[in-house]
């Protein structure tokens, strides 16, 4: 008797996992010819030859004695052009050993405090930049399981990060960042570093969602409250999206597979000037050799609505649209090693007819190393371009030719196609300030020269 009851409460308790479980079948299959698995593999030989080499981390001493202008194509030992420095937080400040990946933004709205939330090998770093000078570690939360890789991603929500991994079983991490304002932090010109790492407040998460193990990426459309994860190993690693309307009950929504592997998007409520679409969620997808756009408006029945390769494409990697949804800039991550040409390539794309993206010109740097995340905001383009550090385009008209009006170099080590120097960059703040992360170095908070 006893045997079966303990049988059928264990088949109750498996029925009521499953029943929390909406991504089965078919839904957890992965893309097993996804390029990132090449892509993963060469970085992390690269990785490894850096911390062979003493220089991942890079240890540095933080910045945070007071704004440094950039005189004379230099600013505190980092190559500038129309951009100063602010402060700068070293790794061991933020509470890790690790090296840095991705990074974002959130403002509380409570008490307009900018808060740089910091990627890194073993976890999230949560600093306060709100005095650019004199930034705050608030605090750090471990990956799942404290387990360690360079990949972590993040965006934010109705006041929650949700922070995603390339971790087997991560997750997606879910943080109510209002807990913040309750913590005093450690100012970083106070941070002990002389013995290593320095000893910071330590957060958990508030809930993990667990329909997926690892991720690549995630992006969140604000506007309408879903998250599409991109490159797991559910939804053919297409999009798999989640509706995060009730930040700490995230629920599976849907997937769109028909693609295979989509390594990154920004997916918008449209209104561009495709009329066909106005009001449409749709979401422009970077799958690797192909722009392809997609119409979310439905969730369990996304549709394509185009999707274009271009030459030289080695691949593609991210982008972002202008401010008028009628072009979009995009990266290709590999075509400056791969390709006869090693100046870093930013491509502008025309999108005036959603169905027809066409690839009208492209901007070549005169820096000869790899782009990686860019954002465009009040018509300038971010750049995060790895051992070229931040760089601004003016994308005003895109129909003209685009032209480089400042940079800002965090990777002083290197100049050439490696996978080091600055992973992303958040320039979203209202203050004006960007921050930027470095891979080996940690988070450069930056500003435009006279503001």
């Amino acid at each position: 008797m006893c045997s079966l009851r303990l049988l059928l409460v264990a088949a109750l308790v498996a029925a009521a996992i499953a029943s929390t479980h909406h991504c089965t079948g078919d839904c957890r299959t992965a893309d097993q010819n996804a390029r990132m698995n090449k892509v993963m593999l060469m970085k992390e030989k690269q990785h490894l030859v850096c911390v062979e080499a003493g220089l991942c981390p890079t240890v540095v001493p933080s910045i945070a004695s007071g704004r440094v202008v950039c005189k004379d194509g230099e600013a505190a030992g980092y190559e500038c052009k129309g951009m100063d420095l602010m402060s700068f937080t070293s790794l061991a400040a933020m509470g890790t050993s690790r090296d840095a990946s991705d990074i974002w933004g959130w403002t509380d709205p409570l008490t307009r405090k900018e808060i740089a939330i910091v990627g890194v090998e073993d976890g999230t770093s949560f600093v306060d930049v709100t005095d650019a000078e004199n930034p705050v570690v608030l605090g750090f939360m471990k990956a799942t399981k404290n387990r360690r890789i360079i990949w972590h991603d993040i965006k934010v929500y109705k006041n929650h990060a949700f922070v995603v991994s390339e971790i087997m079983d991560h997750g997606m991490q879910v943080f109510d960042l209002t807990r913040l304002r309750s913590v005093r932090g450690v100012a970083v010109r106070e941070v002990d570093t002389s013995e290593g790492v320095a000893a910071v407040p330590q957060f958990e998460p508030d809930t993990v969602y667990t329909e997926f193990g690892s991720s690549h990426n995630i992006v969140i459309n604000e506007e309408t409250g879903f998250a599409y994860s991109v490159g797991t190993r559910t939804c053919n690693s297409g999009l798999h999206m989640v509706d995060i309307s009730d930040p700490k009950n995230p629920e599976f929504a849907g997937c769109f597979a028909d693609d295979g592997y989509v390594h990154d998007a920004q997916c918008v409520v449209y209104r561009g000037p495709d009329e066909r679409f106005a009001g449409q969620e749709l979401c422009f997808c970077y799958n690797e050799d192909t722009l392809t756009i997609v119409n979310v408006n439905d969730k369990l029945n996304p549709t394509y609505v185009a999707r274009k390769g271009y030459a030289g494409s080695q691949y593609t990697h991210q982008g972002w649209l202008n401010e008028d949804q009628s072009f979009l800039l995009l990266n290709d991550e590999l075509d400056e090693v791969e390709n006869a040409n090693h100046h870093t390539r930013s491509m502008v794309w025309n999108v005036t007819d959603l169905t027809r993206p066409e690839l009208t010109q492209s901007f070549y740097s005169e820096e000869t190393v790899i782009d990686h995340n860019l954002y465009i905001h009040n018509n300038i383009a971010y750049e995060s371009n790895y051992c070229g550090g931040l760089r601004m385009l003016d994308v005003h008209d895109m129909t003209q030719p685009l032209t480089e009006i400042a940079y800002f170099d965090v990777a002083p080590d290197c100049s050439t196609p490696l996978f080091q120097g600055s992973w992303s960059v958040y320039p979203y703040f209202e203050s004006g300030n960007i921050i930027v992360s470095s891979i080996e170095r940690g988070l450069f908070v930056v500003r435009p020269t006279g503001q």
